[in-house]
């Protein structure tokens, strides 16, 4: 970390923030460009960032991790410090609707997973229980595919079992 003439508080060079975070600098680039994480230049037209940017990499990687789309990160980053430490309080409230998410897909993969062997609602009607689940293919109106796999078709699953 260097201390830029341009600015009075210690910064860091994109390289420096890769090597920290453990992200390339492409990837730092990509952030910015779409506003999870901000820089500075330089009289050189150099990027620099603030330290602070290592926390909103840290939380893109973790949500990254988890399945969380970036535009659902960059909605809940608008709302969160961007140039101060953040609090345990303010870590909670961006983790909440996370977690919330999170329920919600386990909840689907496993309903997913235990749904695997049967009717899955494509309209084959080739398995054993295709019959029971979907007598004339009659979830075919309700889309296409494998209609009772389909998280989006929650209520198809539900309303033939």
């Amino acid at each position: 970390m260097k201390k830029d003439r341009n600015y009075p508080k210690p910064v860091l060079t994109p390289g420096e923030v890769a090597r920290r975070s453990g992200v390339a600098v492409s990837a730092l680039h990509f952030y910015e460009s779409k506003g999870l994480i901000f820089s500075t230049r330089n009289n050189g037209n150099q990027r620099r960032y603030s330290r602070d940017v290592l926390r909103r990499v840290a939380i893109i990687k973790i949500a990254q991790r988890i399945g969380i789309p970036l535009a659902s990160v960059s909605d809940s980053l608008e709302n969160m410090p961007a140039d101060k430490r953040m609090s345990a309080q303010d870590w909670g409230n961006l983790t909440q609707h996370w977690r919330d998410e999170l329920d919600k897909r386990i909840e689907t993969l496993t309903r997913l997973r235990n749904d695997l062997d049967g009717c899955i609602g494509c309209g084959c009607l080739s398995m054993r229980d295709c019959p029971l689940r979907n007598p004339g293919d009659r979830l075919g109106q309700q889309g296409s595919g494998a209609v009772l796999l389909d998280p989006e078709q929650d209520g198809a699953l539900h309303k033939t079992r």
